[in-house]
C-alpha cells in the first residue's frame, strides 16, 4: 500500500515513516525540512506539489504543522498558511486523488481555556465532548483545520478521522517553574497519568485509525495514555494527587523515592482516551504503571521508538529562558524573545 506522511522530518512524521517502512508500506514522504525519512522536500502550502506526492497513494497521514512553540516565532498568517491552507489542499486533493483515509494529527490544544478549572472547582474530566476554546493561534488554526475534516467528509465522503494528541515531546517544558521543581523524567513520568503519551503509542493509534477510517467515516479521539483516575477523583485532585495516586497505583512511591522524585501536588485536568480505545480498538501500553515498572527495572520511561527519534527542538536558534520562547516584548528597536 501506498501511503503519504507529512512533516516527516518531525517527531512524529519521523515516527510513523519509521514504523510504516518496516511493515512493508510504500512511503512518500513531505517536509519543508531535508531527512532521510523525507522523500519530497517541500511545503503542503505548495498544491501542485501535493498534487504530485498523493499519486497512486491510499492513505494520508498528516501531522505536519506549526506548533505550540512556533506562537511567538511566527506570525498568525503563518500559521493560518500551514495549518488551514495545508490542510485544505491536502484534503481537496485526496478527494481527487480518491484517497481512501485521512488521518489528521489535531492536538489537546484545541480545548484550550475549557481545560483551566475555575478556583475551588474539581479538575476537568476531558472527553471529546468538552467544547473546545482554543487560547492561541496555535489551538484556532488546528481546530479550524478539524472542520475541514470534517466537511471534507460531509461533502465528498472522504473518510477523515482526528487525532487530539496529547503532549509526547522530549523536550523541557516551557514553564521555568515546573523546569525548576522537577527533573524533566520526573515531571513526564507524573504527566502520563493525566497529559502525557509515549510517541509509540501515538503512531499505533494513527494505524488503527487508518484501519476503522472507512467504517467510522469522521470522528474525533482523544490520544493520551490511559489514566488510572475515575470521575470520582476530580475533587481530590485539585489540592490531595498525591493521596489519590497511591489509592490508584499502589506502590509508586518505593520508586519515586528511590529516584528522589516528587509527585504533583495538584492536577487540574484529566484526558480520557476511552472513545479511542472502544471505537478504533487501540490499545496503548505506556501508562503510568508501565512507566513505573520500566523505572523499577532500570528501563528508560521512553519507549525504545522515542528513544530512537529523539529530540529535535523545534527552532534552529536556542533560547535562554527555555526551550522555546513562550512570550514577546517590545523594546525601541522591535521586539525581543523571551
Amino acid at each position: 500500500m501506498r501511503v503519504l506522511v507529512t512533516g516527516s522530518a518531525g517527531h512524529l512524521g519521523e515516527a510513523l515513516v519509521r514504523t510504516l517502512r518496516e511493515l512493508g508500506y510504500e512511503v512518500v514522504s513531505l517536509d519543508v525540512l531535508e531527512s532521510k525519512f523525507t522523500t519530497h522536500v517541500g511545503s503542503i502550502v505548495d498544491r501542485a506539489l501535493v498534487r504530485r506526492c498523493l499519486r497512486g497513494v491510499q492513505t494520508v497521514f498528516h501531522p505536519a504543522t506549526l506548533h505550540k512553540p512556533h506562537v511567538v516565532t511566527h506570525s498568525a498568517q503563518d500559521f493560518v498558511d500551514t495549518n488551514v491552507t495545508g490542510t485544505l489542499n491536502l484534503l481537496e486533493e485526496s478527494v481527487a486523488a480518491s484517497v481512501e483515509a485521512f488521518i489528521f494529527t489535531s492536538t489537546t490544544s484545541v480545548f484550550g481555556d475549557s481545560m483551566i478549572p475555575e478556583a475551588g472547582a474539581n479538575a476537568v474530566w476531558v472527553t471529546e465532548d468538552v467544547l473546545p476554546v482554543p487560547k492561541n493561534i496555535y489551538g484556532i488554526t488546528k481546530a479550524a483545520a478539524e472542520e475541514l475534516c470534517r466537511l471534507s467528509h460531509r461533502n465528498f465522503g472522504l473518510p477523515c478521522l482526528v487525532l487530539r494528541t496529547s503532549r509526547f515531546f522530549p523536550e523541557e517544558d516551557d514553564d521555568r517553574e515546573m523546569r525548576g521543581a522537577y527533573s524533566p523524567d520526573n515531571l513526564k513520568a507524573n504527566e502520563f497519568l493525566f497529559r502525557r503519551v509515549d510517541i509509540e503509542d501515538v503512531v499505533s493509534a494513527h494505524l488503527a485509525a487508518a484501519e476503522r477510517a472507512r467504517d467510522v467515516g469522521f470522528g474525533r479521539y482523544i490520544i493520551s495514555a490511559t489514566t488510572p483516575f475515575q470521575p470520582e477523583d476530580l475533587a481530590a485532585l485539585r489540592s490531595g494527587a498525591p493521596d489519590v495516586v497511591s489509592q490508584r497505583v499502589p506502590g509508586y512511591e518505593s520508586e519515586y523515592r528511590r529516584r528522589r522524585w516528587q509527585m504533583l501536588a495538584g492536577i487540574d485536568r484529566v484526558y480520557v482516551n476511552q472513545r479511542a480505545r472502544e471505537e478504533l480498538g487501540w490499545r496503548p501500553r505506556y501508562d503510568f504503571q508501565h512507566i513505573i515498572d520500566r523505572l523499577s527495572h532500570g528501563q528508560d520511561l521512553r519507549s525504545p521508538l522515542a528513544l530512537q527519534v529523539g529530540a529535535k527542538g523545534y527552532h534552529a536558534e536556542t533560547f535562554a529562558e527555555g526551550p522555546y520562547p513562550v512570550e514577546k516584548t517590545f523594546v525601541r528597536n522591535g521586539p525581543h524573545l523571551r
